[in-house]
């Protein structure tokens, strides 16, 4: 008989497709719900930096195989879906989108075309991808769909610009997404980290006073690793988490509260 923990949070016989998988936030989720049982596919845009990540799971006993593509290229981001549902055997569980873009001029120098390729990969693929495996989710009466947020869907700083606007679009995007498919067994919502170190944030990060600021003003004293996403991503995964949907959860160490 299955454990009470296996019960509430084993993904065994689940199936995952994960955007932005080769690195940060998007790796160490990949990782985590492989770890919990789920069947993996990472979806990046370089070939080398998914072979590793997926190598990685792999290595751990996980289960992984990776898809390149563009997600600002909606034909791309498309063929690469219908790519990862045949990897995971016909059908995807699980669709966390963590693939971002992080072009953050001062807002007068933004450009149209940043504008647009801003919106492509941050709030449009995740769109996409939810039209192309929510409706099916609900056939099936079971599905999750992550995304990940930021501190900037509802607070302006450090040049918010379009990568603001876009995942407070990404915000709305949720509740739509829950409002349309939970009746049906999908949970939709938005994981909003504080300032986590990664590649995505490596600009901020090569500036120690600013990120010493940072950690600062986090309750918890210190800044997130992509570590720390792991058990939320499992969480959110898993049935434990059937009644909790809509919902914009921050992962911060309390940066949004202080």
């Amino acid at each position: 008989m299955p454990s009470y923990l296996d019960q509430m949070f084993s993904l065994a016989g689940r199936t995952a497709l994960v955007t932005g998988g080769s690195s940060g936030i998007g790796r160490a989720m990949a990782a985590a719900l492989a770890g919990a049982g789920a069947e993996v596919t990472l979806l990046a845009r370089t070939e080398s930096a998914l072979e590793t990540a997926a190598a990685d799971i792999r290595a751990a006993g996980g289960d992984a195989q990776w898809v390149a593509a563009d997600c600002g290229d909606a034909a791309s981001l498309l063929a690469a879906a219908e790519t990862a549902e045949r990897q995971l055997g016909g059908q995807v569980d699980i669709l966390v989108n963590a693939a971002g873009v992080n072009l953050r001029p001062p807002l007068g120098q933004l450009t149209p075309e940043d504008w647009a390729q801003t919106m492509a990969v941050n709030l449009t693929a995740p769109f996409l991808l939810g039209q192309r495996f929510g409706p099916a989710m609900a056939e099936r009466g079971f599905g999750r769909i992550v995304n990940i947020g930021s501190q900037q869907q509802h607070s302006a700083f450090g040049n918010s610009g379009g990568y603001g606007a876009a995942k407070a679009g990404l915000a709305g995007l949720t509740r739509s997404q829950a409002e349309a498919w939970s009746s049906h067994g999908v949970t939709a919502n938005t994981v909003v980290p504080g300032f986590v170190l990664t590649p995505l944030t490596a600009e901020v990060a090569a500036d120690p006073v600013r990120v010493a600021a940072l950690a600062a003003r986090s309750m918890a004293g210190r800044n997130a690793v992509p570590a720390d996403f792991a058990g939320i991503a499992v969480f959110l995964a898993s049935g434990a988490s059937a009644y909790v949907t809509g919902q914009a959860l921050c992962v911060d160490g309390g940066f949004s509260v202080h």
